[in-house]
């Protein structure tokens, strides 16, 4: 997968990004076992914000490029957010990373249909291959699941889909935002939600933290804002259709820290699942631009 030499730049902080969100998510993953996912929320929330404004310092647009506009939109991309990330996190405390990873790439195929249904687009017989894939995908990971004792797969599966809807939501929302709004903006009051969302289930059943869990949701909040640093300027050196399938890295990593950090390793189902998964979402994210007009 190499790429021209003028777009280095961009797939190199696209590949960083990757790399970041998916250690995030191996953090997330085994912080979930002693830490409630509200207090995940506030922590990745909260010091997401010190990479943040840094950057923004740093870029010398401090604090105008903050500044939100219309605030109504900012409300609710946060609440839908914070749901977001809150399914995520919940697929990741029940779901070996990879899978919860492969089902967060479910969010471009799911929004074809999404798409269909609700604007009436005609969905070309690519994208319908793509789709049928992803979900036959689902269903390998179901099966997997079936068989395993208890019910946790289960669960972690309907989140991990539950957040790839939501993301869909929530991509589509962002992306009528940014006529008004600065990335930058859009990102501060995304993380000013989930830290007060996070706060708010504090009487709920937070934990004492110390020592490593400390270090890990700092490590959380801090990957986390870094991956969005890395996103927005790898944009800003390349288009989203050449950065697509670099994104897909992600997968690498997330089997690495499986079977590394965590000792688990996919099922031949789940394994199966989780590589048609990757390929519908790839076959949709890096189809020519005509064809995805045409659609």
């Amino acid at each position: 997968m190499s790429a021209p030499v003028h777009l280095a730049p961009g797939v190199a902080l696209r590949l960083l990004a990757a790399f970041l969100i998916t250690a995030m998510s191996a953090l997330v993953h085994a912080l979930a076992e002693s830490v409630p996912v509200g207090q995940i929320i506030f922590c990745r929330s909260a010091f997401a914000l010190i990479p943040i404004m840094s950057y923004v310092a740093l870029r010398g647009n401090f604090p105008g490029e903050l500044i939100p506009h219309r605030l109504g939109l900012h409300f609710t991309r946060g609440l839908l957010g914070v749901i977001s990330m809150a399914l995520s996190f919940l697929s990741l405390a029940w779901l070996p990373v990879a899978n919860a990873t492969a089902l967060g790439f479910l969010a471009p195929v799911l929004s074809l249909p999404l798409a269909a249904w609700t604007l009436g687009e005609r969905i070309a017989p690519r994208f319908v291959m793509a789709v049928g894939l992803g979900f036959a995908g689902v269903l390998a990971m179901l099966w997997e699941a079936l068989e395993m004792p208890g019910t946790e797969a289960l669960w972690g599966i309907a989140a991990g889909l539950a957040f790839a809807l939501t993301t869909s939501f929530v991509r589509v929302h962002i992306k009528a935002m940014t006529k008004t709004e600065a990335p930058a903006s859009i990102a501060l009051t995304f993380a000013v939600t989930g830290t007060l969302v996070g706060l708010a289930t504090a009487p709920f059943g937070w934990v004492p933290v110390e020592g490593a869990l400390l270090v890990g949701l700092i490590g959380a909040g801090l990957l986390g804002g870094l991956a969005h640093i890395a996103a927005t300027e790898a944009t800003a050196r390349a288009s989203v259709a050449a950065l697509a399938a670099f994104d897909f890295t992600g997968m690498a990593w997330a089997l690495g820290f499986d079977i590394l950090l965590f000792a688990t390793f996919p099922g031949p189902l789940g394994l199966a699942g989780v590589t048609a998964i990757a390929l519908a979402a790839l076959m949709v994210s890096v189809a020519p631009r005509a064809s995805r007009q045409g659609a």
